[in-house]
């Protein structure tokens, strides 16, 4: 861009921010004409202006209700996968508030992996939904037998299974190390043998070693019980029931720049503080698209950054966000009011009622609005 143009834009640096003026340098044609530039830089400006909020204006109060509303008409249902009954996702208000309480535990757990080409080929994604799959060492078992005089379990192997997989009975022997101590283990093509070391007279240890085989991984990540690779415009992804961010964005295959997890409190902890807000944002926006619902961004984005304003991921619950409250009547407006109004008299706190709530519970005007600019008269 030609420096006197520069100029131009670098005038309105105070008045527009740099991203939007930025855009405006890239968009415009580099043979426009100073005046032309002013023109478009002036109706920026206006459209910029207009689209700040008034100072007092109540966004908290807004934005609520701009949630509130829309959730109060959210259907309740969760929608499945044609088929796959093990592929079923929360939806609706359960997801929304699973998501603004930051709950350690959801409901239906999900990961989008995204590959990296050439693995995002349908021949090559299978391969790799399989490698990803945490296959256990009790799925590859056909019958168990039990010999009492023997004190043996003998094990055999589905072979169609270890084909599918490409292991062989040694790799699953080798997966059981830690598991089989006490035992000698012996394996044939498509069996596997315990022999206990000590002859007592003590089946139990038998029993034991047969419900400990169901807890054996063989191959996959801890955590991921589900795949299914769908298509996504022109490339293939692979769709998981359970989670595990970490050691899937350590693996070579995967894009970590796309691949995300619907659980933010695994997002907090492995990409930050900046990732979970855009996350918290995405998922709920998500959510409200497919009811059909209209909200605006910004109302969900206020949520989110007072969600993560302090640094740490904090849901909207007592426990979270009210727990830091200054006012006290706020805080016991929420949950468990007796609780904070006993401790802030034990602390001797005082509430400045500079806020909505602890006005309205002692019926004053909310500093809000028309009640924000006060009057000050001299008194003859």
């Amino acid at each position: 861009m030609k420096a006197e143009l520069q100029k131009v834009l670098d005038s309105y640096s105070d008045v527009l921010p740099l991203s939007v003026l930025n855009e405006i340098s890239e968009s415009v044609p580099s043979s426009i004409s100073k005046k032309d530039l002013t023109n478009v830089l002036d109706t920026t400006k206006a459209l910029f202006l207009n689209a700040k909020v008034n100072p007092g204006e109540c966004v908290g109060l807004v934005s609520a209700e701009s949630i509130g509303e829309p959730g109060t008409q959210m259907t309740l249902n969760t929608f499945h996968f044609a088929g796959v009954a093990e592929m079923n996702v929360t939806t609706g208000l359960p997801r929304i508030i699973e998501i603004f309480d930051a709950q350690k535990t959801i409901k239906t757990p999900m990961m989008e992996v995204y590959l990296l080409p050439p693995h995002n080929t349908i021949e090559n994604v299978k391969k790799f939904a399989l490698n990803l799959k945490q296959t256990m060492f009790s799925e590859f078992i056909t019958e168990y037998a039990l010999d009492m005089f023997d004190q043996t379990l003998k094990v055999t192997l589905s072979q169609v299974m270890l084909d599918d997989h490409g292991v062989t009975a040694k790799d699953l022997v080798k997966a059981l190390k830690t598991k089989a101590k006490g035992f000698t283990v012996t394996c044939e093509e498509t069996s596997v043998t315990f022999t206990q070391k000590a002859k007592v007279e003590e089946i139990k240890a038998l029993y034991d070693m047969k419900a400990k085989l169901a807890t054996v991984r063989v191959k996959g990540l801890k955590g991921i019980a589900q795949v299914l690779p769908v298509k996504r415009g022109e490339e293939y992804i692979v769709l998981t029931s359970g989670r595990n961010l970490k050691d899937v964005l350590a693996m070579p295959e995967v894009d970590p720049t796309r691949t995300i997890s619907n659980d933010i409190n695994e997002i907090y902890a492995v990409l930050g503080i900046e990732a979970v807000r855009q996350a918290v944002i995405n998922e709920v926006y998500k959510v409200i698209e497919a009811q059909g619902l209209n909200i605006d961004i910004r109302h969900i984005m206020l949520v989110a950054d007072i969600m993560c304003a302090s640094g740490v991921l904090k849901g909207i619950t007592r426990y979270g966000v009210v727990k830091e409250k200054a006012s006290v009547l706020a805080r016991a407006s929420f949950e468990t009011p007796i609780r904070h109004l006993i401790n802030a008299a034990l602390e001797g706190e005082i509430d400045g009622l500079t806020s909505v709530v602890e006005n309205v519970m002692i019926n004053q005007p909310v500093p809000l609005g028309t009640g924000l600019p006060g009057l000050i008269t001299k008194l003859k």
